[in-house]
This record gives C-alpha cells, structure tokens and sequence, in this order.
C-alpha cells in the first residue's frame, strides 16, 4: 500500500503558511499579471514544506509525487490537486508542468531582473542582471523588499508559535550570529569562454581560515543563543536559560556582500515581538565590518557586542581621549605594557587553550583594574560615560598621576581587620599602582601635556569616536572569564545551529535537494527549509523537554474556511465549524 500523508499534517502545514501572511503578499503581487491562473502557488508551497518535511527535499519533482501519489482525497481537494486515478501518463505530466510553472511565475514576479535562467549567459549580459540586485531602482528594490519579507515571514511564524507557547520565557535575548555557505549546483562562471554562472548572483564564500573558496551564497543566520551561568543555575543548569535553539532569522546574499547590514535587518525583524536584546555573539567577519555597518546599530537596538579578532588585531587598537583601547575595552593611558600587548601577535590556538595557559590568565586578569568603568549608561544618542579606574569613592587602582593632578590627600594610617576581607581589598596598598615614570614622579608634568583622561577623570564615548577602531569596542573584557562565559557558548550555538541545518535531514549544504534556478527561487526553498527545521527542532523539544502546547487562543491558527481545511475528527472528515482551528503541536 503506498504511503499516505495524515490531512492532519496538510493542514496543519496549510494553516501555518496562511498564519505567516505569505499567502496574502503573493496573492496581492500577482493579482492582475495577464495568462490563466493555473496552480495555486500555495499548493505548490504546501508542496514544498511536505516534502521537506517527509523526503527532506525541495525540488518541483519530489513536490509533484507528494501531490499526484501521497495526499488522502480530502487534502486533495483543499490544495485543487486532481484524482491520480484519472490522469495517464500525459495528464501526470501535464499537472507537473502546472507545479513547475506556477512557482516560475512566483520567481518571475518577484526578480528584479527577468532573464533566460536556463542558460549560462555571456559576461556582459550577466553583468546587467547582477547590477539590478545592487542599484538603486525604485521597481527593483521594492521586489527586493518584498522577496525578503517573504522569506522573513517563513522563518518568523516557527518563532512566532513558540513565543506564544512561552518556550521562550526566560530567555535574556542572547543571539550568535554566523554568515555560512549554501553551495550552487551550478559551475562558476569561466573566464576563458566569457560565460557567467546560472546562478548569476553566486560567488565564493571563504570559510574562516580556509584556502579554498565554496561557489554559492552566502546565508546570514541568527540563533536563539544562552551564556554560561558562572555558578549554574538551578533551572537551565550550566546555562542562564533554556530555550529550543531556533533559527530567529535568514537573509540570502551573495558572499561578502552586505554582511553587517544583513545581520542589522534579522535583528530589526525581532522587534515586534518585543523580546529582550542581551548579549551579540559573531565571528570574526562581523568585526571587520565598518562600525556603522553593524556594531553601531547593533547598540542601538539594544544589543551589548561580544567579538573575537584576528590575530594581528590583538593587543592595542587605537586610543581615545588618551585611553587605550586595549582588545575592544578602553583602559588606562599607562597600563603596563606586558598586561595591554598580552594578547599581541597571539595565535588562534593560543586563544582557543586558554585554559591550559596560566600565564595569559594572569596577564588577562591583571588587566581587570586598568579599564575604565562605566560611570552613565548609553543616552538617545548611544554615548556613554567612562571614568578613570583611580576616581570615584571605590577606585580600582592607586594612581600617584590621579593624586597629584587632582590633589589627593594621602591617607592616613588606619588599623585593618586583616580577617575582613573586604576591608582588606578596599584598602590602599592592596590595589596595584599605576607605573609612573620616574622622571614624573620628581618632576610632574604640566597639566597640558597629560591624556585627557588623566587631566578629566571622565570622558565621553560617542559612537564613531573612535574612528576605524570603532569596530573592535565590545562590551565584555576580551578572554575576560565573563567573556568565555559569553562568547563560547554563544558560538557553539551557532555553530549547533549550523550542523542541524546540514545534517543528514535537511540539508542546506546539499544543492542537490534545491534544484530550482536563481537567487529568488534559492530564497524561497532555503527559507522553507529553515523553517521546516525550525519545525522539527519544536517537536524535538516537546519530546525530550516534555514540553506540549498550551490549550489557548493564542498558540492555535486560526484561518478562514474556505482556504484551508478544519481541525479533524476521527473518520478523517472536517467537522462543520466555520472557523479552522489547528493546533500548531501537529
């Protein structure tokens, strides 16, 4: 007996694709295109999440056997597909070129630039194509627009269920982001012939320290991410919180192109839900963007930035105001210097086996006192106030610099419970002294010729401030213990995220399960596997977390009924209600 695919799951799947709002922006774009309707594209779409959800594949052929060969009578009606009994081999056939065409016409009304895509074209005709997904056209980038708000919506209705479910109550916001490859099927282009790629957009995505280039796109992602709780916590254990790992965003672009602002778009696509903004996780990538690219923006959605660097960007970056930004954290002008170059020239595997390496943890936890605090948060504006480690009521570091410039009596002698340790901390001589030159300690220098900072305990960081440097300042003390604590995990995430999404299941890394042409049709299908996976990744947790849907308005779909079946009783048949209700736990 062939197999047979649950109405349950047809609808289920339907009524998700109709709670996404992706019905409503491709109806509305092809209303009034000339030619017969044919298929509904939505059917063709209902199609494509069966089949990614039973075969693990997005290509039109396996979508067509799911159609013809897999659904019960009463799917078949819901999507308009006809009886296979009645069709011979032309009729099959027939309803085949219906699928293929009906999501030709959906990528046809949504390229920016209509071309033959069946072809390798000439260099100078792939040219014009390429540029009409980089210029500024208002017709042009409004299908952009809403290319990408389709793919947003497949990705953020899996979010969307279990928000509502509370799955992520709890979380503090905490995402990794990560840029990796989806290879073409397609050869490169050739120079020697003068013919472009098939996949016009496509080009060479460069691992992290990889040689060799993989020819494809590159696709940005954000994951539901969680820091290391420093002493464990009771509920999420060595995490601060427990949550499914979901993909929370997707943006499709060629490699290299627009990194940061790709990162920027997926983050301002969470707003509406009103999550907390935590900690900012990325590579190295994301670091080498200019600041007003990513990590200005980043700040302003509220976001506090955990990042790694290159090896010859380590140690002293730049200085502001007389401070030094020592590895993304500004400190004191006269940090000694073993303590601000510790990590200069330091390998990646020097890095990665920290924990072995007792003399760099030293060397890192010596630098705690010299940066400069936080005096005021970030205003409107994103500026924030820093202070001098030797002011304030508790300084950090005992500065001969600070009390002469500002006229620091010397403390008097004073009995120390040396049993009290905070006593014993908070006292002068247990503080480290800022290294003062000895020819400043006989002579002081004047006033003008000292770093602002020292001459003004507090300074004010604007963004941009720092110029070209600004893209190393994050938010946590670099190797710092709170920064492992952050940006491990973080990444690891990330990088979980990734091997799901390239498993054995569905994988985004096999070019094979996504055949269809052009970067619009590569933005559809990676978009429903996302989503497909997300998906999986809920009923994954529902079994190990024993977690099940709440029994309330807000955690079901509900859809008109005329466009999508209703929930099902026993026999098989739609009960007479006139709203459909379907449980999103399916």
């Amino acid at each position: 007996m062939p197999f047979e695919i649950p109405d349950s799951k047809v609808g289920h799947l339907d009524a998700l694709l109709h709670g996404s709002g992706v019905l409503e922006l491709v109806d509305a774009e092809l209303a009034g295109r000339p030619g017969p309707k044919g298929l509904p594209v939505r059917t063709v779409l209902v199609g494509l999440l069966l089949s990614l959800h039973y075969h693990r594949s997005a290509t039109l052929a396996d979508v067509c056997r799911v159609l013809l060969d897999e659904l019960r009578a009463p799917a078949r009606g819901w999507l308009g597909v006809p009886e296979p009994g009645s069709l011979d081999a032309h009729g099959r056939h027939a309803f085949t070129r219906c699928v293929y065409r009906s999501f030709d016409r959906l990528t046809t009304a949504l390229d920016p630039f209509r071309c033959d895509r069946r072809r390798r074209l000439p260099a100078d005709e792939a040219r014009l194509a390429v540029s009409a997904w980089e210029d500024t056209d208002s017709e042009r980038v409004r299908r952009r627009v809403l290319l990408q708000e389709i793919s947003d919506r497949l990705v953020l209705i899996t979010v969307r269920l279990a928000h509502r479910r509370g799955l992520f109550k709890g979380w503090r916001g905490d995402i990794g982001v990560d840029t990796t490859p989806v290879p073409a099927w397609h050869h490169e282009p050739s120079e020697h012939r003068g013919l472009a790629s098939v996949e016009l957009t496509a080009g060479w995505h460069y691992c992290g320290g990889a040689d060799k280039g993989i020819f494809g796109h590159s696709a940005t992602l954000l994951v539901a991410a969680s820091r290391r709780h420093p002493a464990g916590h009771p509920q999420a254990g060595k995490r601060v919180s427990r949550h499914p790992q979901l993909v929370l965003g997707l943006v499709l672009d060629s490699p290299g192109k627009r990194i940061g602002p790709n990162a920027i778009h997926a983050l301002t696509a969470l707003t509406p839900f009103g999550f907390p903004t935590g900690i900012l996780a990325s590579d190295r990538a994301y670091t080498d963007q200019v600041s007003q690219h990513f990590a200005q923006p980043a700040r302003r959605l509220g976001y506090q930035l955990v990042l790694d660097y290159k090896r010859e960007n380590r140690g002293v970056q730049g200085t502001h105001e007389g401070a030094l930004l020592v590895d993304g954290s500004l400190a004191c002008p006269a940090m000694p210097t073993a303590l601000a170059q510790a990590t200069f020239d330091l390998s990646d595997k020097a890095v990665r086996g920290i924990a072995d390496d007792t003399l760099l943890r030293e060397q890192i936890a010596a630098r705690e006192p010299y940066y400069l605090r936080l005096k005021e948060s970030a205003d409107e504006r994103g500026a924030i106030r820093l202070q001098c480690p030797a002011s304030g009521p508790s300084p950090k570091v005992a500065c001969p610099r600070f009390n002469q410039v500002h006229q620091i009596p010397a403390p008097r002698p004073a009995a120390v419970d040396l049993t009290d340790r905070r006593a014993t901390a908070a006292h002068t001589a247990a503080k480290p002294t800022v290294p003062i030159p000895q020819a400043e300690r006989l002579r002081a220098l004047p006033e003008k010729e000292l770093p602002r900072i020292c001459r003004k305990p507090t300074i004010t960081v604007r963004p941009g401030d720092l110029g070209k440097s600004d893209k190393f300042r994050q938010d946590r003390h670099y190797l710092h213990p709170s920064w492992q604590d952050a940006y491990r995990p973080e990444r690891a995430n990330i990088e979980g995220a990734n091997g799901r999404l390239k498993s054995h299941g569905i994988n985004i890394a096999d070019p094979s399960k996504r055949l269809a042409h052009g970067r619009v049709a590569q933005t559809i299908l990676l978009a429903l596997m996302v989503c497909s996976a997300n998906l999986q990744m809920l009923f994954t947790w529902d079994q190990t977390a024993g977690t099940t849907a709440n029994e309330d308005p807000a955690d079901v779909i509900t859809v008109p009924s005329e466009t999508a079946p209703g929930s099902l009783v026993a026999n098989g048949l739609s009960p007479p209600q006139p709203p459909t209700m379907v449980h999103t736990s399916t």
